[in-house]
């Protein structure tokens, strides 16, 4: 090791004598290291072979029953100061925080292995990427973070070429959710997690590197780290568009991400091009316009609901050099989970023989981790250093009313505004009213490293002179007519929204402007071939004032419980919007009264 290491070497040295492990190995991501950690797992019993006639290099992983999600009241972040984590986070004081986290991490890893794991986020080659080292004590940790990220030798050389990284330090511990805790330290670019084998909370690259301290970091930098899917739309001319979009869970991310196109539109030479799923790191370019990246190398991805019907990509890229976590088995060992379409469980994901009483064969959080490049509509360019340029960002919940299928902000200012107020709705069951709707700001609610009120300002900054920003959309798939039935069929004829997007973007189609943004005339989108009635589209392109009024009031509440944090233009954009509509006048005029 250099001298450009030091500080990496102290910090490794310094690790070791508090959690005391037998041995110590740094990982160098070959595959002869990989085939090592694979054969200590099936050798130990945490990792099983599945079917190699049909998933060849394909593994199964059973979590801890008490562990096989994100634990977002056990999330914290841990700024100087309180205020700087916002309402938005769970907060400890960083003494308080470390003080905690030594006393567990205290001779944790005697009896284990304590791995180094260098990693880059992005292309090792982009000035986009920030590389990272995560110390484990979990093999599986080491073999998801080979397919998840940029990892061993060459991030390490990464690392010692710019002379700084993220430190994250994580053991399994005991699995006991008594003495479990992820804390972020992003005024020091740490991150400690103990007491979860479990993704998001394990995998220190994921949500806690690539959004929780990113977002830190870009906003110290001058960037954005995003919870958004990049997929890139190329036309019948051969042209290709990038699209970036944020959406809570549960609202079709991945589906997104992978979109085939419906029939006519594949006839006609259009194509969809996958450069990620989950994560955008994006940095204006000496063009103005904004450039993208995926950070992650890999997919971990959601199983349950995963088809050839809802999700053929996905499905395609499954079958080999893949690890499962928490599925079910068939009875000749291969993968199975509710609504994969065939097959039968004969093992649930617990290891014991299938019984409906028992509930769900695979776990509903049930996952595949899968190298992004076995995807099928992977994009080639999701490797070029600089990025893609992005023509538009689109923003989406589930909204069972209200919420029109697509409006597009009139300018910056009011996109932030259109992602700041991004929510979601539940329905109550007991009374068949519409419940209560949970705000979800640009998807970034559990993963927002610092005040909500402060990255909004930071995403208001990048409007300014010379700037090419993206058009910024607000998409809702999951409208539902009176009788419950969702009026849009969505999957891939969700790409003749994307369509009209893209004409908007390039000044092809005038929409119809209202108080809430611009929405497609009936006759600006390709509706060919979709079995939707008059009464079906004018609901989906329709502007409920009454309840838009009620919607804007809301927000306003929402906003001002950040505080005088909150930017004053935040809050003008938002009584814009309400003054057009209590006023019932063309939104220019009110746009020139604001």
């Amino acid at each position: 090791m250099t001298s450009k290491l030091e500080s990496l070497n102290r910090w490794v040295d310094e690790v070791a004598r508090l959690t005391r492990p037998d041995r110590v190995h740094w990982c160098d991501g070959s595959d002869a290291e990989y085939a090592a950690l694979v054969e200590l797992m099936q050798a130990n019993g945490t990792l099983l072979a599945l079917n190699q006639t049909t998933h060849p290099r394909c593994y199964l992983h059973r979590s801890n029953p008490s562990d096989v999600a994100r634990v977002e009241h056990l999330t914290f972040v841990c700024t100087r100061e309180r205020e700087d984590a916002g309402p938005n986070n769970h907060w400890m004081a960083p003494a308080e925080a470390h003080a905690k986290m030594d006393a567990l991490f205290d001779g944790c890893m005697h009896g284990r292995t304590l791995y180094v794991v260098p990693y880059c986020m992005g292309p090792i080659d982009s000035p986009l990427a920030r590389c990272g080292v995560e110390i484990t004590d979990s093999p599986y940790v080491v073999a998801n973070m080979r397919m998840m990220t940029r990892m061993g030798a060459a991030a390490l050389a990464r690392i010692e070429r710019d002379g700084s990284f993220v430190k994250g330090l994580h053991s399994t511990g005991e699995l006991d959710p008594e003495r479990r805790f992820i804390m972020h330290f992003p005024e020091e670019l740490t991150i400690k997690s103990y007491g979860s084998g479990y993704g998001g909370n394990a995998l220190l690259g994921k949500k806690c590197h690539a959004l929780r301290i990113a977002s830190w970091q870009a906003r110290t930098e001058g960037w954005l780290a995003e919870h958004m899917l990049i997929v890139g739309i190329e036309n019948p001319q051969g042209e290709t568009h990038y699209v970036a979009a944020a959406f809570p869970s549960a609202c079709g991310k991945t589906n997104l991400a992978m979109l085939i196109p419906p029939e006519g539109y594949r006839r006609d030479g259009w194509k969809v091009w996958t450069v990620g799923d989950d994560i955008c790191w994006m940095k204006p370019g000496a063009d103005g316009r904004l450039w993208a990246i995926n950070p992650e190398a890999g997919f971990f991805g959601v199983a349950p609901g995963t088809s050839t019907r809802t999700n053929p990509n996905a499905m395609a890229m499954l079958h080999h050099d893949t690890l499962f976590t928490n599925v079910a088995l068939t009875a000749d060992n291969q993968p199975w989970w509710e609504g994969i379409g065939d097959g039968q469980p004969a093992v649930d994901w617990q290891g014991r023989s299938y019984d409906p009483a028992n509930g769900p064969a695979a776990h509903p959080n049930a996952r595949f981790t899968v190298r992004i490049n076995q995807c099928p509509s992977w994009s080639v360019h999701a490797e070029d250093p600089q990025g893609v340029p992005l023509s538009a960002i689109m923003f989406g919940g589930r909204r069972e009313s209200l919420v029109p299928l697509v409006f597009e902000a009139r300018d910056w200012a009011h996109g932030v505004l259109v992602g700041a107020a991004m929510a979601s709705e539940t329905t109550a069951a007991a009374t068949g009213k519409v419940g209560v709707v949970r705000r979800d700001p640009m998807a970034m609610k559990p993963f927002c490293g610092y005040n909500f009120a402060d990255y909004f300002a930071h995403w208001l900054s990048f409007d300014k002179p010379g700037a090419k920003l993206p058009k910024i959309f607000h998409v809702n798939w999951f409208r539902k007519g009176a009788d419950g039935k969702f009026l849009w069929p969505g999957y891939g004829d969700n790409l003749r929204v994307i369509e009209w997007m893209l004409k908007r973007v390039a000044g092809a189609v005038g929409g119809n402007e209202t108080a809430i943004g611009i929405l497609p005339k009936r006759e600006e989108l390709n509706l060919a071939g979709l079995d939707l009635s008059a009464q079906a589209v004018d609901a989906l392109l329709g502007v409920d004032i009454e309840g838009w009024r009620a919607e804007l009031t809301a927000i306003g509440e929402y906003l001002d419980g950040y505080g005088a944090r909150m930017p004053a233009r935040l809050k003008a954009e938002q009584q814009r919007v309400a003054a057009a509509l209590a006023g019932g006048e063309a939104p220019a005029k009110a746009a020139a009264r604001a």
